[in-house]
């Protein structure tokens, strides 16, 4: 089993960025001290009530400090993007991080996001795909040609491709039936986010798995996934936790996500079987079940969100140095 910090990179209206840098390096030394053994930051545009970094420039700044540590956005927001240019940024982190990049996509679920760059919503999915094409394309050919829908490239050549051989590993998201489908396809692995619960990690890993056999694929080599962590009481995260995932009621929309009623009036029902708190041994025993029931070898730890302060997230990762020794 691998351990990975999901790096969190949200903070509250008004809290003062200065610092925060500082705080995101010392937790990356922290990680890498520990055994933890990847690294990686999420998305989003206009994303009040949180204040976010931007994933890619963000990561570039970490790769010095991370260094031998898999890194990559976890993940971004393709249809919001231009493929030529994630491929592009992508491939650089490659070199900066000595073939050790990975690549996570996804849709997208907010349309405040989709209207505020200018990409109609409904577009979101065929967006995805040719652009998923677009890039592998510019990762391997030496010259590359392509008309599609949205993206014409004719006869033209990559600035950089990567160091790894045909591109990092693409991770993608997606928490339903559909979505899962199409990273079987499309994808190297499925990563599914914290709100999956545990046995619906178990049930759409293995659709992922099905489906790949279906369609003639081999057999993805790693299986991903995040969760909240925290090594330590409940009380201590609860109002930080309970703030974030208030925020992600408020975006969801029809996503279904999170309940639209949000989360407080049963917050340890939600928790269930979807986090990963409690003392060292507790969490050693929690990994172990999600190995054992899942399937998942890679789990990537977020032990920060928005109002949690940095010395109770640094104690996480020192304590997670232990439960990766017990692991081993």
């Amino acid at each position: 089993m691998k351990l990975g910090l999901y790096m969190a990179t949200q903070w509250r209206q008004g809290a003062d960025l200065g610092p925060e840098l500082k705080n995101l390096i010392e937790q990356v030394r922290t990680a890498k001290a520990s055994g933890l053994a990847s690294l990686m930051v999420g998305q989003h545009f206009v994303s009040s009530p949180l204040q976010m970094f931007q994933a890619m420039p963000l990561l570039a700044r970490l790769a010095s400090e991370a260094e031998g540590m898999r890194l990559g956005p976890g993940l971004l927001l393709l249809p919001l993007l231009n493929p030529v240019v994630v491929a592009e940024e992508t491939a650089t982190l490659d070199w900066l991080t000595g073939g050790n990049a990975i690549i996570g996509l996804g849709l997208g679920y907010r349309q405040e996001e989709f209207d505020s760059i200018g990409i109609p919503f409904k577009e979101r999915v065929p967006r995805f795909i040719e652009g998923v094409e677009v890039i592998r394309k510019l990762w391997r050919d030496e010259v590359v040609e392509h008309r599609g829908r949205f993206h014409t490239l004719s006869k033209v050549q990559a600035s950089v491709r990567p160091q790894q051989p045909g591109g990092p590993p693409i991770w993608m998201a997606g928490d339903i039936e559909a979505a899962v489908k199409r990273a079987a396809r499309l994808a190297d692995a499925w990563m599914p986010s914290p709100m999956v619960t545990e046995e619906n990690v178990g049930r759409l890993g293995a659709l992922f798995r099905e489906t790949r056999t279906a369609a003639g694929l081999t057999p993805a080599t790693e299986f991903p996934i995040i969760r909240e962590c925290h090594v330590g009481s409940m009380e201590e995260v609860r109002e930080p936790l309970g703030f974030k995932y208030e925020a992600y009621a408020a975006w969801s929309g029809e996503s279904g996500f999170v309940p639209k009623d949000g989360i407080r009036a049963d917050f340890d029902k939600f928790a269930q079987n979807r986090f990963i708190i409690g003392s060292e041994s507790q969490v050693v025993d929690q990994i172990g079940r999600y190995g054992e029931r899942t399937g998942t070898d890679h789990i990537l730890l977020r032990v920060q969100w928005p109002g949690l302060d940095q010395k109770t997230a640094v104690r996480t990762l020192e304590r997670l140095g232990r439960v990766v020794e017990k692991l081993c």
